[in-house]
């Protein structure tokens, strides 16, 4: 298994002092303020045990409840299941699957999980700027599943409505299982997009309360399984989890807290204007529609993104994460815009300078 670079750069800068850290997919703010309270709450319950394998029900209804609020889309509560974050959801999912397929540059994990599992894994290239599958294409390749993420980790892409509908209709027609991974839900600066549920019934969505819901130490997420899945998915997670943090399910009860989430999105919104409009006449970035990140073609300053990431932060204490952490891409870094924006008008500066300095 491969290493999972962009955490060996969060080891070494962290070893520093007064760097700024853009490298961890990790957001900076807050939850509602009533996860706390829930959070505390639980404590004082003595709410240490386990729950059902599949979590907590009531949890299971606010996770259905949410589905019919930001999609209309009905969710059978008995088809979710509530994770250790996403990690375990794509380790169950892909019990399901022999081949899996997914679009690259992508979260590097993915890889690693159907290394775990034995699967084979094939990756399909997508181009600047808009890093989109076209299911035209996707005949010329052998899998029985399709594995999208949208908004993309490190690019942003978002697939749109129509964009969705596409790639789900091709999934049906081919009979090919589909994973969507929507954990960036929520942050995205567009209305144009929905869940891959909207158009097919019979995916498998996968999605969690460490982004959009800033809770990524509470380490908690859910999947969604389609009827045939229902009995064996949980089978596995009675065995791979017994169940999620108990504490962290009581928590998340509070997290579909609106008012709050919408302040989170619009935060990202004008961190992604500032740094975007600040870093794109330095170097090639395709604007994200979504997640928070900027990935940045360095290829006029280097063709080694792991010796550019090291020397960037070694001289201007700025950590980004190397663009070969995501596939084949060492002309390419990724940037976290997971900090206030009068830091991330510090490591501009930062950057701007390292990058005279080299040209």
């Amino acid at each position: 298994m491969k290493p999972f670079i962009v955490m060996d750069v969060l080891k070494k800068a962290r070893e520093l002092e007064n760097v700024i850290h853009l490298e961890i997919g990790e957001p900076d703010l807050l939850p509602s303020p009533k996860v706390k309270s829930a959070l505390e709450m639980s404590v004082k319950n003595n709410s240490f045990f386990y729950t059902e394998a599949k979590g907590l029900k009531k949890l299971r209804e606010k996770i259905s409840e949410h589905y019919k609020t930001m999609y209309d889309v009905k969710v059978n509560p008995e088809n979710i299941i509530v994770t250790t974050g996403t990690s375990t959801a794509f380790l169950i999912a892909f019990y399901f699957s022999k081949i899996i397929a997914t679009p690259t540059p992508g979260y590097p994990c993915y890889e690693n999980f159907a290394e775990l599992e034995n699967k084979k894994f094939i990756k399909i290239p997508t181009c600047f700027p808009e890093y989109k599958l076209n299911p035209k294409d996707l005949n010329r390749y052998n899998f029985d599943t399709l594995m999208i993420s949208s908004p993309n980790n490190p690019t942003g892409t978002l697939y749109s409505k129509e964009d969705l509908k596409s790639i789900c209709d091709y999934c049906q027609n081919e009979n090919k299982l589909l994973i969507s991974d929507e954990l960036y839900h929520g942050l995205v600066y567009s209305d144009d997009y929905t869940t891959a549920l909207k158009y097919n019934e019979n995916a498998i969505v996968i999605n969690g309360f460490s982004k959009y819901f800033c809770m990524p130490g509470l380490r908690i997420g859910w999947m969604i399984v389609p009827e045939k899945f229902k009995r064996n998915a949980e089978i596995i997670a009675q065995n791979i989890l017994i169940s999620a943090p108990t504490l962290s399910q009581y928590a998340a009860l509070e997290a579909f807290d609106y008012q709050h989430l919408n302040t989170v999105k619009d935060e990202f919104q004008k961190r992604r204007d500032f740094l975007y409009n600040e870093l794109k006449d330095l170097f090639p970035i395709a604007k994200p529609e979504g997640a928070f990140y900027l990935w940045c073609d360095i290829s006029k300053y280097s063709d080694n993104s792991l010796k550019f990431c090291n020397t960037l932060l070694e001289d201007a204490k700025v950590a980004a994460t190397p663009g070969i952490d995501f596939g084949d891409f060492n002309n390419f870094i990724r940037i976290a815009y997971t900090k206030n924006i009068n830091e991330l008008e510090t490591a501009a500066e930062r950057i701007r300078n390292f990058l005279k300095n080299i040209k």
